[in-house]
């Protein structure tokens, strides 16, 4: 896990697949639907909505959509991310049989892609594409030259044993610094290494397999693959135990330690911190943030008592791991067997043509988003949006000035947060610079390696400066949308801006109970259990009386408990603690739609009923129908462990049990299930 900035994000994710934010173009804007926008199919009349919403609303769809062979989940954003690829594919499939000028960004997308989809190439070079590096690593003989191997390898974003950025400075909202984070093991979270019961034992097993296989297809004998395997299962192990659970890195607190460069000497005497820095491309530094102490003590341990040999093996699996999607067929599908038919339950791999999209996209995120937004997306999208944020504005302002359990120095200072709050919607103003990338139709690891290196440089040439504020995180072709608190705002790529998220035609109760409550929810990010903790200029600092605090952390407290009874099918509870804060941006950004969409229509005649259901009903059900979607079992498991987003039937089931417009909507009694005796109300 790389330590930066993006630490902090908090990102309304609505892909599924761990690891992937569900990347593609904005679908041009259709026609309203008879029914504005609620087709009665998705529904299952027999689930009563105040029983169980999600079913209600979704259940008619979810038996009618199966989970593709290809996919750990199904649902809307699994949908919206198809149409999207099928979009992007047909401008990367222009570019890569085009002859675009040598060096502009349609060539580097169409080579990249091309790259990747060379499959005949990929299998011809195997892992020969890997050699510079292995050759590095096969050259380490003492601890010096180990830890230099440490910085050639962080510089392509291969964290072994940890991963190197730049971040925003918590205690100074105009500064990049430098900071170096835990990482160095595969497996999704440390807990992987230790919980004892019989399904972790079992993914511990499956995984020292894999890893010895790989090893296996690297050249290495049965027996010299099972050693190794265990080696770097030993080392991971002892990574994951000096490490911080998922759940503890969400306190910035707890991944902000400032050390100058005596301070670093102390605390970790075989470290050699500025040869570190200077192998990755970074100017000497005073200050850095050694985000987690504890695991850089281990680390320094290690560099003393695990010998050479051993860490040479380790760093042949992280680098080999790291590149295997973008090697040969081999490698790509041992990858993937382990790491989503293991870990997610998913039966087959995507086609190639949808890795290629992914891939691009990721890596040339906006050189391929500017070609987006020129042919998809409509700027009659970007002003119904942008009209639609000022609407939740105003309603969250509304219901901080009229809130009865915070006092007057509080409420002064968070409506001077909501008022200094920044809005990003649709694309950036500036483009990214890709003139100093190389890209061309050799390797496609060759290609990924020079782009990661050409990333993190350009990521380190920040550090020391002052904040760009202007400088987006998420491609515009994203269905995604965040909230930042060091820089205090909101971002809505164009690409969430698409039906039946949105819909410029829709009627105003679908778009307000889906992309209004999307909205509030990122909204509501700048107040949640993280973004609480940071002012109006993005400084991680304290703005709210102790009293008032205390009354708020009882709140979010509720959140979390609500969530912790919660379960799984094999009676597996969520983590309160992990998903609280996204948790509570679905209950305030829900509460906020609700209070925009009333006041849209003040003044106004009742928006009519259609096709049996009132205005009241309609938001509910656009809400609703924004979660529809069901997941495999392994997946679910992976998700609990490791993601801060609930799962979909408990985020919507747990934010609408919590509110009584919910329940007068649909005319629940106090005693049907979507009723909660005891409220979770915070904004």
């Amino acid at each position: 896990m790389r330590v930066m900035r993006f630490l902090f994000v908090v990102i309304l994710t609505l892909a599924t697949t761990i690891g992937f934010v569900t990347g593609g173009a904005g679908a041009k804007q259709s026609k309203p639907a008879a029914n504005a926008g609620i087709d009665v199919k998705n529904l299952d009349r027999n689930v009563k909505p105040c029983q169980d919403f999600f079913a209600y609303a979704n259940g008619g769809w979810i038996t009618a959509n199966p989970i593709p062979a290809d996919s750990a989940s199904w649902g809307l954003p699994q949908v919206l991310r198809d149409q999207n690829l099928t979009q992007l594919r047909s401008i990367l499939d222009d570019a890569s049989k085009s002859s675009p000028r040598k060096g502009s960004n349609d060539q580097k997308i169409g080579d990249y892609y091309y790259s990747v989809m060379d499959t005949k190439t990929r299998d011809a070079e195997g892992i020969k594409p890997l050699g510079p590096w292995l050759k590095r690593i096969d050259d380490v003989r003492d601890a010096k030259s180990l830890q230099t191997v440490f910085a050639y390898l962080a510089s392509y974003n291969v964290d072994s044993p940890f991963g190197i950025g730049s971040e925003q400075d918590l205690q100074d909202s105009e500064k990049v610094i430098a900071a170096v984070g835990q990482g160095g093991f595969s497996l999704p979270e440390r807990d992987y290494y230790f919980t004892d019961d019989d399904k972790s034992k079992s993914i511990r097993d499956e995984y020292v397999k894999h890893v010895s296989r790989v090893f296996g297809l690297m050249g290495e004998d049965a027996a010299k693959s099972a050693a190794d395997a265990k080696v770097v299962m030993d080392i991971e192990t002892r990574l994951a135990g000096a490490s911080l659970k998922r759940s503890d890195l969400r306190n910035p607190a707890n991944s902000y330690h400032l050390m100058s460069v005596g301070e670093r000497k102390a605390l970790t005497p075989n470290l050699d911190w500025e040869a570190y820095f200077e192998g990755v491309g970074l100017k000497a530094q005073d200050k850095v943030d050694i985000a987690h102490p504890k695991f850089f003590k281990e680390v320094d341990a290690m560099i003393g008592d695990v010998s050479i040999d051993n860490w040479k093996i380790y760093l042949r699996w992280r680098l080999v791991n790291f590149a295997s999607p973008m090697l040969s067929t081999a490698f790509e599908q041992e990858s993937f067997s382990f790491n989503s038919g293991v870990l997610s339950g998913t039966k087959e791999p995507p086609p190639l043509w949808k890795r290629a999209v992914s891939a691009t996209s990721a890596r040339l995120g906006e050189a391929l988003g500017e070609v987006y937004v020129r042919q998809y997306f409509p700027a009659e999208s970007k002003r119904r949006v942008k009209e639609l944020v000022t609407n939740l504005r105003a309603a969250l302002r509304e219901d901080i000035q009229t809130l009865d359990w915070i006092s007057e120095p509080t409420r002064k200072q968070a409506l001077l947060k909501l008022d200094s709050l920044a809005e990003k919607i649709g694309y950036p103003d500036k483009w990214i610079d890709y003139s100093k990338l190389d890209v061309d139709r050799g390797a496609y690891a060759l290609n990924m390696l020079r782009s990661q290196h050409w990333a993190l440089n350009r990521d380190l040439e920040k550090v020391g400066k002052s904040v760009n504020r202007n400088e987006w995180i998420i491609p515009p072709q994203t269905i995604n949308a965040g909230y930042i608190p060091t820089t205090n705002e909101i971002v809505f790529p164009a690409a969430i801006m698409q039906a039946p998220l949105f819909d410029a035609n829709a009627d105003d109760a679908l778009n307000y109970g889906a992309i209004g409550a999307i909205i509030g929810h990122e909204l509501t990010h700048g107040f949640d259990d993280q973004g609480a903790q940071f002012d109006a200029a993005g400084n991680f600092k304290r703005w709210w009386t102790p009293e008032d605090y205390e009354k708020f952390q009882a709140r979010t407290n509720c959140v979390e408990a609500q969530f912790d009874a919660l379960t799984l099918p094999d009676g597996t509870h969520l983590k309160g603690k992990l998903v609280k804060g996204e948790a509570i941006a679905d209950l305030g950004g829900l509460k906020l739609a609700w209070l925009a969409y009333q006041k849209s229509w003040a003044g106004k005649p009742h928006p009519p009923v259609v096709n049996g259901f009132t205005a009241e009903q309609r938001f509910f059900l656009g809400f609703g129908q924004a979660w529809k979607g069901s997941n495999r079992q392994q997946f679910e498991a992976l998700m609990v462990n490791t993601d801060p987003h609930p799962l979909g039937r408990f985020r919507l089931n747990g934010t609408v049990s919590n509110l009584p417009e919910f329940a007068q909507a649909f005319g629940c009694g106090e005693s049907d299930t979507m009723v909660r005796k005891n409220r979770c109300v915070i904004w």
